[in-house]
Parts: structure tokens; C-alpha cells; sequence
């Protein structure tokens, strides 16, 4: 039997798991974070990237001292992490400060511009907006702008996952899967765009501040000895590149044909197809790398997708949680039963859930729309859950035309997957099947995919899913249901953001003039 050890650092805990050849978690730890993230002002959300190396730390020395014997027989380790999220270190590599964390929405004022040439560009083309909406939202310039002696202080601007390879590795280095986000990396060559490239400089980051990133199966190092007394992971155990967590995750649920889609039900939401071509899902937004060699991944995201149920819980659902601490379930399972007494569509509620810019819709907000005296909390909760489906559709609808490639099924995982009443929407809206896995813990199945492709265990991803992968459920279409939602989608859904696009702006231009709109 042969086994490996994958670590996932998520948004809200980490995992730290031992699997084997065909799937089997054969050891699992989970340590969740008391304060996910700390706000010094409103929409402001940071961590010290240490707190999640430490909170690995206790998950892996639980992990380690109940299962000596089979810890000491894992052929390699490897970890995915969530994206956008950066480290700023020192020359001694000390981190400078919290690290700013994708869930942040505090945006730069742009005081240095682009080179007039580029400008003009970015113009010619319809893109001026779009990258100026990504620039004022890049870690590196707010810091340049309001931190000056910070970013004087660093020597290096690395991702969350880098640095967390450093504690493992004591070396600065990824695979260029993990380089998602607001970084100057070439996605389609897999390598960092040189100083004066002109999609290179909108970050406004040195690329030599960065670290050359590897691919995806290369061994990046090993086990270090500190590291060992930290953890209980053997010293000397070699390290694979791997890939960000979004595509671990897909491979972990077996979305690896070019006919497949993934969606991912997570704090943010997201669909994406892979490729053996690279192409841009949405014009301007790149594929990125996967966490295996030879693809490309076209994506599309819904910032705070899944977060928006949290959202509502804790705004509208006092009773749900109170009956549910008293049933010891968790408060979704009570509203999941209220949805499925109510008819496909919400009796014409829409909600469209843009909590922030999207790159093709850079001035989008949420919106709510279809009210009237037979809609209840429910309603609500139903809708934001159509709502999310009718924005990946859309993403996948893009998706589709650009790589030139038809979905025919859907793979799902992420918190809400567990429900199978948003699995059935989910089929309903997309008029797809939806497999559903039979482990919620994808992206350390695909970590530990990854890694056998890798260690030869099997000759590619392909017969890698064959052994590892397998379904709970598969979820098929309703007639009844895909008729109301293709004509809620195409006659409203759609049409909304077209026809909003410039009260949206104006709501935007207000927001930031009167420093309002922004959340704890």
C-alpha cells in the first residue's frame, strides 16, 4: 500500500490527512481557526501567516502520535492553500506584517499611474476599467501607498502557500498553481512576467521580489529538521508541488475531462473546465495553472459565494440556530427541508450575488429583485442559492464559447454540496447531471492525486481517478424545474446587470465618497 501525506489549508480550518492509493484517508485532523481573520477597520480582514502554520502544527502532531507506523511509510507530503493572499517578508525572510487576505475589500487610491502608453491600451481595448477596479484592489500598491516603510522593509512578496512551504522546507518555493491572484505571473508559460511587461506591471510588484515558481510534480525539497519537531512528519520526506486549492479540489472530485465542469461550493463559489490550450474564461482573465502538469484550468468566481448563507444565517435566521444548537444539527439542514416546500425559481424572487467586482463586471453589486407579500425569509434563502447557480452558469456559458469545448456533466463539492437539496438545484438550473463525491475532503484527495501521478504510482490523472475517485450520488434534471429556471435566466437573471450597470456605478462612486458600504 502506498500512502502520502496532504495538507489544506482552508479559509476557515486546515486539514492534515494521510491517504492511500485508492482514496482512503487512513488518518484525518482538523483544526479550525477561532478568528479566521481580525479587522482593524471595517472590510478590513488580516492574519499573521504564521497563526495558520501553527494551527497546522497541532492538527499534525495529533495526526502524527496516533499513527507513528503509518506515518513513517508515506512516500511524500504536499500542501494546497487558499489564493490571493499575500506574505510580505524581510531580507532575513521575517514577515513585515499581516498578511491581507482575499476576503479584504480596502482598495488603493492609485496615486502612481500606469505608463501612459499602457493606459492608453488598456483603453483601446475596453479594459481600462476592469484593471483599474484590479489594481485599486492589489495588496502591494495599498501597502506602497499607505505603508511606505513596510514595503521598504520587504525583500520579498511571495503567496500564502510559499511561505507556508518555507516553515515546511526552509527554502521560498511553489508550484505556479499557487500563484493565483493579484501577482505578475505569466499563466499560459507558467513563469513571471520580466519588470516591464504590460499585463507585469499592473501589480505594481518588482518580479524580482517574487520567487520563480516550479511546476506542477517537480519536488521542491524536504522535511527540515525543525520542522519534524514541529510536526512529527518524518525529516527528509520529500515535498511535491501540487497546486491552490480551487483545483485540487476539481481533480479530487474528478473533473478532469475537457467535457467535465467543476463546481466548487466554498466561501467563494466558482466553475471551471481544464484544457490542454490555454485560453481566458472571461476576456482578460488567464487559465491558470492546475495542480498537475499539461493542463490549464478556465474559471470563473463568485466572490463570496457560499460565505452569503453564512451571511444570512447569522442576519436572518436567529430561530433556525437556536433550534438547531437544541437538535445538534447544523442550522443549514433545517432551512435545506423549508426550501424544497417552495417552487423552483422562489415565486420569481432573483437575487444576482456580486458582494464584490467581477472582472467582466467591474461595477457589479448585489441585488435583490421580484418582491411581493407571499415571499418569507425562505424565499430569500432559496433565492441566494439560485442566485449563485445562475452567476456559474453564466461563467460556464463563457467558459464553453471561449475554449470551444460543450460541459455534460458537473461535478460539485464545497459546503454546500453536503446538501442534496442544492445538489438537485444545481442539476435543475444547469439542465446537467451533478455528480456528487463521496468524500468532502477533495482538495486533499486531490493533493494526494497529484502527488501518485507524480511518484509514478500511476501513469496520469486519468488512472489516477479511476482508483481514487468514486460518487455518493448523482443528481439528474427535472423537466418541470429546468423550464422555470431557463426562462428566469435568460428573460431576467441575465438581463439584469446590463440594465443596472450605471445605478451600480453611481451606488459605487457614493460608497467611496461617503466611506460607507463596507462590512465588519
Amino acid at each position: 500500500m502506498s500512502c502520502v501525506i496532504a495538507i489544506d489549508y482552508g479559509t476557515q480550518s486546515v486539514r492534515v490527512s494521510v491517504v492511500n492509493d485508492k482514496g482512503e484517508f487512513l488518518a484525518f485532523e482538523q483544526e479550525k481557526y477561532e478568528q479566521p481573520y481580525f479587522s482593524l477597520k471595517p472590510g478590513y480582514c488580516e492574519q499573521n501567516p504564521d497563526y495558520y502554520y501553527d494551527k497546522m502544527c497541532i492538527a499534525a502532531k495529533r495526526l502524527t502520535a496516533k499513527n507513528k507506523d503509518l506515518v513513517s511509510k508515506c512516500s511524500s507530503i504536499s500542501s494546497t492553500c487558499f489564493r490571493d493572499t499575500c506574505v510580505l517578508l524581510d531580507k532575513d525572510k521575517k514577515v513585515v506584517r499581516p498578511s491581507i487576505i482575499w476576503l479584504d475589500q480596502r482598495q488603493a487610491k492609485l496615486i502612481k499611474k500606469l505608463p501612459f502608453l499602457y493606459d492608453a491600451a488598456f483603453t483601446i481595448v475596453g479594459m481600462a476599467e476592469t484593471v483599474s477596479v484590479n489594481r485599486k484592489r492589489t495588496p502591494a500598491i495599498w501597502i506602497q501607498e499607505n505603508e511606505p516603510e513596510n514595503w521598504a522593509k520587504t525583500k520579498y512578496y511571495v503567496p500564502l502557500n510559499t511561505y507556508l512551504n518555507y516553515r515546511l522546507l526552509g527554502e521560498l518555493k511553489d508550484s505556479a498553481s499557487n500563484y493565483i491572484g493579484h501577482f505578475p505571473l505569466n499563466f499560459k508559460k507558467g513563469n513571471l512576467y520580466s519588470k516591464n511587461a504590460i499585463k507585469g506591471c499592473i501589480y505594481g510588484i518588482d518580479p524580482s521580489m517574487m520567487i520563480e515558481p516550479f511546476r506542477p510534480g517537480e519536488v521542491l525539497g524536504k522535511i527540515t529538521k525543525n520542522c519534524h519537531v514541529e510536526t512529527g512528519f518524518p525529516e527528509g520526506l520529500q515535498y511535491i508541488a501540487t497546486g491552490n486549492d480551487k483545483s485540487c479540489e476539481a481533480l479530487g472530485a474528478g473533473a478532469i475531462e475537457e467535457y467535465a465542469a467543476h463546481a466548487s461550493f466554498g466561501t467563494a463559489s466558482s466553475i471551471a473546465m481544464i484544457s490542454k490550450k490555454y485560453f481566458e474564461p472571461v476576456h482578460f482573465l488567464p487559465s491558470y495553472c492546475t495542480a498537475f502538469e499539461g493542463y490549464y484550468s478556465g474559471e470563473v468566481q463568485i466572490y463570496r459565494g457560499y460565505w452569503m448563507l453564512s451571511w444570512f444565517l447569522k442576519e436572518f435566521a436567529h430561530e433556525e440556530l437556536d433550534t438547531a444548537q437544541i437538535e445538534k444539527i447544523v442550522p443549514e439542514e433545517l432551512l435545506n427541508k423549508k426550501i424544497m416546500d417552495i417552487q423552483p425559481g422562489s415565486n420569481g424572487l432573483i437575487v444576482q450575488p456580486f458582494w464584490g467586482p467581477q472582472l467582466d463586471k467591474p461595477y457589479g453589486k448585489g441585488s435583490i429583485i421580484g418582491f411581493y407579500d407571499v415571499h418569507t425569509k425562505y424565499h430569500v434563502y432559496r433565492a441566494i442559492i439560485e442566485g449563485i447557480d445562475y452567476a456559474l452558469k453564466e461563467g460556464l456559458e463563457s467558459i464553453q464559447k471561449r475554449s470551444h469545448q460543450k460541459c455534460t456533466y458537473i461535478t460539485v463539492a464545497g459546503g454546500g454540496s453536503k446538501s442534496d437539496a442544492i445538489c438537485q438545484i444545481t442539476a435543475d438550473i444547469f439542465n446537467l447531471p451533478v455528480y456528487k463525491s463521496s468524500t468532502y475532503e477533495t482538495s486533499s484527495l486531490g493533493c494526494a492525486m497529484a502527488q501518485f501521478v507524480a511518484l509514478n504510482q500511476f501513469k496520469d490523472i486519468f488512472e489516477a481517478k479511476e482508483e481514487m475517485v468514486t460518487y455518493d450520488k448523482i443528481f439528474y434534471p427535472h423537466k418541470e424545474a429546468v423550464e422555470k429556471y431557463d426562462y428566469l435566466y435568460n428573460k431576467v437573471y441575465k438581463k439584469i446587470y446590463p440594465r443596472l450597470k450605471k445605478n451600480y456605478k453611481y451606488l459605487n462612486q457614493y460608497l467611496q465618497e461617503n466611506n460607507e458600504g463596507r462590512v465588519e
